[in-house]
């Protein structure tokens, strides 16, 4: 639904007065319409902000992971959690997200199975395990309704939860982690999926089915829904009513989190909404991650601002938005198990390809995170779609089934594990498949060995687990998590793995079993082999240079900040560079610029120095000495699986038969004297015999007959010998 203007700034202005700031100006130097803060001016009709002092600038990429299913369920992250509810006769005792999962257990019951799980899901040895592996930050998803309950949260389903992030925030803090707050849910639900809280979109349809089955069955994604913006129409895909109340509730809980945080050393920043759906109404979301930008700057000023493209990796749709706005960050998540199935290559591509979007709005918008991604090529993981559901048509491709894993709780306290090894998939059942099957589970397919692998399709006809001799999923999902760290963090401002951990092996969704596997290096990212990663795909460098027409004031804080990271190791025409005006401070800064981003991007600097640089792309040649393109290496090695064709195996029992026979040959000469001495009478022997190839006599074991006929080997009978008369025999005659 398309808002007028004037009704948008109305709510603003509603908004404004509920929430306590006011756009007064404090200084006569302020533009009318706007509002000082501590580090910019606000100008609230076209959402953008002027003379922003850089005090905070993003110089650092973000290299971290997502504590995804701590503080927010989501039943293919913890299954262990949910097998309590399969084979359930009763409807109402069916628990399918975090909203339900309260409701149906009843806030008792539910509070003391959360807090084991919240106790065992994230420990500070977990912590710990991370913040060596060399990322430096967490995404922590939580849910509103921990700091503003309401439903089944208000009786105390999530009582404790608090106190465990407090310690969690401490933790991080111990291990030089930062922590970047993600409101992962809203009242309502902004997506429809279980990871907003709440599937919305849902029917029972057992009665409908009773004539097939006895067990229950449901209805979701073709009726999917999001109320959390306003009124859904299904017909049109777009919204006919706006819920401000809900809005209002969203912003409420943004400023009861600053409020606790702002203070904690460890907090970076906070995303006011997670994956707000591709159907919310564009202006209506920007206003409302304004107002939330404005609640969190009047409270916590150095904090990061990172709002969630809503499913539009489009410059055209974030270009402009919130110009001039210090320490605001556009979220994109990108995933490949949604995609169709593709060779190796087409996911590679794909995975650097994805670079040239991110550069696109780094220069329209600001800095860019990728703040979910995985190694997985597949939507083979149960239940990712959803408890006991999946998707229409997913997953693509057979998976692969390993057992189920025990209960990460441990044993004796989580009802409903460990999973039943003699029962077949149980019901309640959605319009797609998947869940456990005589205690095993669904994981990604493996990847085997091509014929080629630049041309090979043998993976649409792989089965989803590779025999041992021809599995090659190590080294297709090292090159991949390569290719995608070097895409999202070569041109962006770093990312966030989805996810720490999870309850079934799943390596392609766990980091810290990717970390186990080698497919993600363990400790710095300062490797050449991240940076050259997607060589093949994109020739493409990049530079960092200054912007036109930067004040000197601007200049001079980059080039400050580049001598303070030298720390010492400066030059004296380094040093003098901050007694520079004008253009020459401008050529210097630049020099500076991209000299000390070209050293250190592999260790995460950003192409930022405070808001006066900018990434262009430069066409140069590449050589040898410019990298090693390890990917081509590996593609070089790769081994043959295929078997021989018809004329090669012919050709190979030919060899085998002449080689057999030689040797045959070969050792009768050697230790059989009468086939010896038989073979020397032939016209091949004598003529060998009679040559002066020592080599080929002495292999045959071939002397002179004078000196090879021993004649008390000679079987004497009536003046006869074994081979004839004596008057025949070649050594008389020869005499």
């Amino acid at each position: 639904m398309r808002m007028a203007t004037g009704q948008l700034l109305l709510f603003a202005t509603a908004l404004a007065a509920s929430i306590g700031w006011s756009s007064a100006t404090e200084s006569s130097k302020v533009p009318e319409g706007g509002t000082q803060y501590p580090h910019f001016i606000a100008m609230n009709e076209t959402m953008t902000c002027v003379e922003d002092k850089h005090s905070t600038p993003f110089n650092t990429q973000v290299r971290g992971v997502n504590l995804g299913g701590w503080m927010v369920l989501e039943p293919w992250i913890t299954p262990s959690l949910f097998y309590q509810f399969l084979g359930r006769t009763n409807e109402s005792e069916i628990g399918m997200d975090t909203y339900t999962f309260c409701q149906v257990l009843g806030p008792k019951e539910a509070n003391r199975q959360l807090r084991r799980h919240w106790e065992t899901w994230v420990t500070e040895e977990i912590i710990e395990k991370l913040a060596n592996s060399g990322i430096n930050s967490l995404r922590l998803p939580v849910g509103d309704y921990m700091y503003k309950p309401y439903g089944p949260y208000v009786d105390g389903c999530f009582d404790g939860a608090l106190d465990y992030v407090d310690t969690l925030l401490d933790w991080a803090y111990s291990y030089g982690l930062s922590v970047l707050i993600d409101i992962h849910t809203m009242k309502d639900s902004q997506n429809g999926f279980d990871n907003s809280g709440q599937s919305m979109g849902f029917q029972w349809t057992t009665a409908l089915n009773r004539e097939y089955t006895q067990d229950h069955t449901f209805e979701h994604w073709p009726i999917r829904d999001a109320r959390w913006i306003g009124t859904f129409d299904q017909e049109t895909a777009s919204y006919s009513s706006i819920n401000y109340d809900n809005i209002r509730h969203s912003l409420e809980v943004i400023e009861r989190i600053v409020d606790r945080y702002k203070t904690h050393p460890t907090v970076q920043g906070i995303e006011p909404v997670n994956e707000p759906w591709q159907y919310t109404p564009i202006e209506v979301l920007k206003r409302f991650y304004w107002e939330g930008y404005l609640i969190v700057k009047k409270n916590a000023p150095y904090w990061k601002y990172v709002m969630h493209d809503s499913f539009r990796l489009d410059a055209s749709v974030w270009g402009g938005f919130m110009a001039g706005c210090p320490e605001r960050a556009l979220d994109t998540h990108i995933y490949q198990a949604w995609k169709d199935p593709d060779s190796r290559i087409g996911f590679f591509k794909d995975a650097c390809n994805n670079k040239q979007a991110i550069l696109n709005l780094e220069r329209e918008f600001g800095p860019v995170i990728v703040g979910e991604w995985s190694l997985a090529t597949d939507n083979c993981a149960m239940w990712l779609n959803g408890f006991n559901d999946n998707l229409p048509g997913f997953p693509r491709s057979p998976c692969k089934y390993i057992p189920c894993s025990p209960p990460y709780m441990g044993e004796g306290y989580q009802p409903g594990t460990p999973i039943d090894p003699t029962m077949p998939m149980q019901g309640p059942y959605g319009t797609g498949m998947s869940g456990p099957s005589f205690g095993m589970c669904p994981v990604g397919r493996d990847w085997i060995k091509e014929k080629n692998p630049l041309t090979g399709r043998d993976w649409v006809e792989a089965p989803p687990k590779a025999p041992s001799h021809y599995d090659d999923t190590d080294s297709v999902m090292t090159l991949l998590a390569y290719k995608k760290i070097s895409a999202y963090s070569g041109v962006g401002h770093g990312f966030y793995f989805w996810n720490f951990r999870t309850d079934v092996d799943e390596p392609h969704w766990s980091y810290l079993l990717a970390l186990e596997k080698g497919w993600i290096p363990q400790g710095s990212f300062n490797d050449p082999k991240i940076q050259n990663a997607c060589r093949s795909e994109d020739e493409m460098a990049y530079t960092c240079q200054v912007k036109r027409d930067m004040p000197d004031n601007s200049l001079l804080k980059a080039v400050k900040y580049i001598l303070e990271q030298k720390n010492g190791t400066e030059t004296d025409l380094e040093k003098s560079v901050v007694d520079m005006t004008g253009k020459e401070l401008s050529d210097a800064a630049n020099d500076m610029i991209m000299e000390f981003f070209d050293k250190n991007k592999l260790s995460g600097v950003t192409c930022d120095f405070g808001g006066v640089a900018m990434l262009l792309e430069e066409n140069r040649t590449v050589t040898d000495d410019d990298f090693v393109d390890w990917d081509v290496a590996y593609f070089g090695t790769v081994t043959n699986v295929s078997g021989p064709t018809w004329w090669e195996l012919a050709g190979i029992i030919t060899f085998g038969i002449l080689v057999g026979s030689a040797l045959g040959f070969i050792l009768g000469m050697r230790f059989n004297k009468g086939f010896n001495h038989y073979f020397q009478k032939t016209a091949i022997g004598r003529r060998i015999t009679q040559s002066n190839n020592v080599g080929l006599k002495k292999t045959l074991s071939i002397t002179a007959l004078d000196e090879a006929f021993d004649f008390d080997d000679v079987d004497y009978e009536d003046d006869q010998v074994k081979y004839g008369s004596i008057e025949d025999s070649p050594l008389l005659r020869r005499r």
